[in-house]
């Protein structure tokens, strides 16, 4: 067991079968699917809600997601914010159990298209996570929500919010980078 956890790479099926089996389990205990998004809205309106409490009691949005279910406002901390910090905390601990833990601020292949100005590529991480976080909630999920929980129960929203992300992501690609072959600093150590 210890050298799977030092492991750089993991299994993907070893992994697929543990999200399954998380799946199940969330299910079954707490009548729930897997997602993450939610908790993020669950976030701002609890720090909405404790400035100005009436704009959160006539935001239709948040009476539909949170007001009704518990004859008030949801706390901000509920399982599902536990697991979007376990997925934090357990990346963290992976990459450093793997030795693949490094800090980049800026990606090579990032600077090679862009430059290496820190400010444009946090700038463009905080644009394009909004973007994802704002189409997840308007496709009344997210990628762990409709990719995992969705398509294991063959849901059709799930599995076309699925494939129209991926080609989407595809094409961005595409367009931010080009289609053409990249050349890869060499790995080689060099003989002395």
């Amino acid at each position: 067991m210890r050298n799977i956890l030092r492991s750089p790479r993991w299994s993907p099926y070893a992994v697929g079968a543990g999200i399954g089996i998380l799946s199940w389990a969330t299910f079954y205990f707490m009548g729930k699917a897997l997602g993450t998004s939610t908790s993020f809205v669950g976030a701002a309106g609890s720090a909405l809600c404790a400035i100005d409490p009436d704009h959160v009691a006539q935001n239709s949005y948040y009476l539909k997601e949170y007001g009704a279910k518990a004859g008030g406002f949801k706390p901000i901390f509920d399982w599902q914010m536990a697991l979007d910090i376990a997925l934090i905390a357990g990346a963290f601990l992976a990459a450093r159990l793997g030795g693949t833990l490094k800090a980049e601020r800026i990606p090579t292949l990032w600077a090679e298209r862009f430059g290496a100005s820190v400010a444009k590529r946090y700038a463009a991480a905080f644009i394009g996570g909004f973007i994802l976080l704002f189409g997840a909630r308007m496709a009344g999920g997210c990628t762990s929500g409709h990719g995992i929980s969705g398509s294991l129960q063959l849901a059709v929203s799930s599995w076309t919010f699925f494939i129209s992300m991926f080609i989407s992501g595809v094409a961005t690609a595409a367009l931010l980078f080009g289609f053409g072959p990249r050349t890869r600093p060499s790995m080689e150590v060099p003989h002395v």
